[in-house]
């Protein structure tokens, strides 16, 4: 833990595989791919390593000149690469700028990520290609970065940093020792689950009980008051049968 850092200053590709850092088998068929691969950085490349930018995330209508316009602001440009598809020529949404001074290229990496060109959010970093130790580059497996819908999102750079691995404290083995469990729970006076659902049930008895004293129709139980119920309808039932009988009676004796 003491060693951890969230940028990576090697490149492992188990490592960026893994959201902290800490992976020890491979989960995608990428990092495999970036494991076994063996990358030497393109030679071609010319100007210093150290005082180029990184610029990502532009919009494919983005020229040179818009990028000279803003990132100038910064300090001197010694120069700017887009890079393009060799075959149509269009912009594949990165470029590489080259400062004169380092105090511009710093400047440059601290205030310029995630500026709006063109209607776009930008990513800048330094070059890793040819700085960062063990590099491998996302075509390969490798990389930083990278969508979520990919499923190969890789950690240790500066857009997706390392998370700090959760440092749990080893448990003391004298708590599991024999009989330190048992002596723990009697001093709370715990007893057996058995006794435990004895008590329960006792309780719940006394408790159906004291309702069912309780005076008037309140708290009886359902069957007395389903009972008291009943015999109600039935009285009323056999006041109307005499009302009944009685106006037959009287309508009889006033036709007689």
């Amino acid at each position: 833990m003491n060693e951890w850092v969230p940028i990576a200053k090697e490149y492992d590709p188990l490592k960026a595989g893994s959201i902290d850092g800490t992976d020890e088998e491979p989960h995608d068929r990428a990092v495999w791919r970036a494991m076994s691969a063996r990358y030497v950085p393109n030679k071609d490349v010319s100007g210093d390593p150290h005082l180029t930018l990184f610029v990502a995330r532009l919009n494919l209508q983005t020229t040179e000149e818009k990028l000279k316009e803003v990132f100038s602001r910064y300090g001197d440009i010694r120069k700017i690469r887009l890079v393009r598809d060799l075959v149509t020529g269009f912009s594949k949404g990165y470029a590489f700028i080259e400062y004169k001074e380092e105090r511009a290229l710093l400047k440059a990496h601290r205030d310029a990520n995630k500026l709006i060109i063109d209607q776009r959010e930008i990513f800048v970093d330094f070059e890793l290609e040819r700085t960062l130790k063990g590099w491998i580059p996302r075509r390969l497996g490798g990389g930083f970065g990278g969508k979520k819908e990919s499923g190969q999102l890789r950690f240790g750079g500066r857009d997706r940093p390392f998370r700090k691995p959760i440092n749990l404290p080893a448990m003391k083995n004298d708590f599991y020792n024999e009989g330190k469990r048992e002596r723990a729970w009697s001093r709370g006076g715990s007893r057996d689950w058995k006794t435990g659902e004895r008590d329960y049930e006792r309780s719940r008895e006394s408790r159906r009980s004291e309702r069912e004293r309780t005076s008037g129709g309140y708290g009886k139980s359902e069957r007395e008051l389903e009972h008291r119920a009943r015999e109600d309808r039935g009285r009323a039932a056999e006041g109307r049968e005499r009302e009944r009988k009685d106006r037959n009676r009287e309508a009889k004796d006033g036709k007689g």
